[in-house]
């Protein structure tokens, strides 16, 4: 299973999470339930991430749950910082004042965020991970509200299962119920014809509901790509980064001269 599980994410261009890499075992006949998550999968890798199994290391997974807050660390000194400001000197600029449209992802799991990362650029990405809390759904509405002069398109992927459908339900229901601007709610996967067109086998513990985790990664990367497409000007996007580039080397050059001098 480990070597099978290494030869998973070596197929993708990007990190994957565990439980990705579990649904993709799983459908190939490695375990028999989603109970073995916890109890067997976990352990097996959790233990090859340890042990420096073959290729594994501790950083094999990415983790989808927890992120260091790092504290009290800086510069060295004045000078170091003022150098690290003007290397770190950038222009950026809003991507979507130029766009006909402002566009969003949400998605089911927080195991997709790797793959929407890869496959789109400049998009807000919004992992609901199952049903979010009110404080999440309520953010959304309220950021959402800075887009309002604009028609605002919100594309939702998630499993093909009854949980999956109520997930979408009720969070496009909580946003609008406190968001002052109108969207366009459009769920863009899985569906059936999808499942379908790209083999994807069905939820060994309820037949009939499908899995976005067990999409082939090609599948996935057409399925967001096509969903993604009608609302995007590349070109647009490009002028923005001319625009920065041109900015950012106008003040650089400005500042290049610059030295701190500390009061006697």
């Amino acid at each position: 299973m480990l070597d099978r599980a290494w030869a998973i994410m070596q197929s993708v261009p990007y990190a994957v999470g565990a439980r990705w890499l579990f649904y993709r075992v799983l459908q190939e006949g490695f375990y028999s339930s989603k109970s073995d998550y916890k109890d067997k999968f976990i352990k097996a890798t959790s233990a090859a991430r340890h042990a420096g199994y073959k290729e594994w290391r501790p950083d094999s997974l990415a983790d989808e749950t927890r992120e260091a807050i790092i504290r009290g660390g800086g510069h060295a000194s004045v000078a170091e910082w003022l150098a690290a400001v003007q290397a770190g000197l950038f222009c950026d600029l809003d991507r979507w004042e130029t766009q006909p449209y402002y566009v969003e992802l949400w998605y089911e799991a927080r195991a997709m965020t790797q793959q929407f990362e890869y496959y789109t650029e400049h998009i807000v990405l919004r992992p609901l991970g199952g049903q979010p809390s009110i404080d999440y759904k309520y953010k959304i509405a309220k950021a959402l509200e800075g887009y309002a002069d604009k028609e605002i398109i919100i594309l939702y992927f998630g499993d093909l299962d009854t949980a999956g459908e109520l997930i979408s339900e009720v969070v496009e229901r909580d946003v609008r119920k406190w968001c002052d601007a109108d969207f366009e709610f459009i769920r863009c996967g899985l569906t059936l014809a999808q499942a379908r067109r790209y083999n994807v086998p069905e939820n060994p513990e309820k037949p009939g509901e499908y899995q976005w985790e067990a999409l082939p990664d090609e599948g996935a990367r057409a399925i967001i790509t096509a969903a993604t497409l009608p609302y995007l000007r590349h070109d647009a996007f490009a002028k923005i980064a001319t625009q920065e580039n041109a900015a950012t080397a106008w003040l650089r050059e400005r500042l290049a001269g610059l030295r701190w001098v500390p009061d006697r």
